[in-house]
């Protein structure tokens, strides 16, 4: 039985993956797969695969977009997961009052879980959209986790080093600690693409090609098993990450999976193209064009497996 080590966030996007373990679909290919818990996001995530600490890494689009796009040919992005954009929550500390809305972060400090990651990615975004001047911000307070950003608003971090403005977050991860007050929603922002990818080091890709097609496969599977049973999925959500059952219905109204996963090819205007090209104008992206696309098709599948 061939083993895959699969880095993930544990997050509601996770739960087809758990669906396509307990219904027994990874077994049912021979395959035998170790989840790694990744918390810290894309950033994190880019690191494990890309050492090969992992075979399979499952994350933002606009972090590994950025980092294939920068040079980084470790891994590849072999297929969207998540099609629907992902809400970010702009989030500040419950007592800020001089923090009401995105427009007063002009010039502030913005926590991020990594440099690299979604959250880093994603502040760029906000700072052109709301046409802030450059530097759209003074710094930048790498915070690893969802907690210490949390933390790090409210200035309770015991490393004072951290503290910062604002964050940026999943709505529905963030939506329990606006509820507890211990966070305040001071605005939200979508990402202008399909929001997850799965990502395979490629060396595991060389030596593992079938294994990865069954992976993909079962997966799918998963998802199938996910979107057949909403009342499984909300109770597994709530029951086993930090959501609660009212918060997981109200976000299966918003997600859809790629439910062909290993059948089409990657969307490439929507998946690669336009994430570029947004990352580009936000300053991410500084090589030139030719540049980019080259290290872009040769990091990004353009069929299937």
């Amino acid at each position: 039985m061939a083993n895959l080590k699969v880095a993930y966030v544990p997050e509601h996007f996770s739960t087809p993956l758990f669906f396509a373990n307990d219904e027994k679909y990874f077994a049912a290919k021979n395959i035998s797969v170790e989840f790694v818990p990744v918390p810290e996001g894309t950033g994190r995530l880019i690191k494990l695969v890309s050492s090969k600490e992992v075979d399979i890494a499952i994350g933002l689009t606009e972090g590994f977009i950025a980092d294939v796009a920068k040079g980084n040919g470790a891994y590849q992005i072999v297929d969207t997961y998540v099609k629907s954009p992902l809400c970010w929550a702009i989030s500040s500390g419950n007592p800020r009052n001089d923090i009401q809305k995105p427009d007063d972060l002009q010039g502030k400090t913005i926590g991020v879980s990594r440099i690299g990651s979604g959250s880093y990615i994603m502040s760029y975004v906000l700072g052109l959209q709301l046409n802030f001047q450059e530097p759209y911000f003074n710094d930048f307070k790498v915070c690893s986790n969802f907690k210490t950003l949390r933390e790090s608003v409210n200035h309770k971090t015991e490393d004072v080093s951290l503290y910062s403005d604002a964050f940026m977050w999943e709505h529905f991860t963030s939506k329990k600690y606006y509820d507890n007050g211990e966070i305040k929603k001071i605005g939200e922002i979508y990402t202008p693409w399909p929001s997850w990818v799965i990502t395979v080091n490629q060396e595991t890709l060389k030596s593992k090609t079938n294994d990865i097609k069954n992976f993909l496969v079962s997966v799918n599977q998963g998802i199938h098993h996910f979107l057949e049973n909403p009342e499984k999925a909300t109770k597994w959500i709530s029951d086993n990450l930090d959501y609660s059952e009212e918060d997981a219905q109200s976000w299966l109204k918003t997600v859809e999976f790629n439910d062909q996963l290993g059948q089409v090819p990657i969307d490439w205007v929507k998946v690669v193209e336009k994430t570029a090209d947004t990352l580009k104008i936000a300053g991410v992206l500084t090589d030139d064009d030719a540049t980019i696309d080259s290290r872009l098709k040769a990091g990004v599948l353009s069929k299937p497996l």
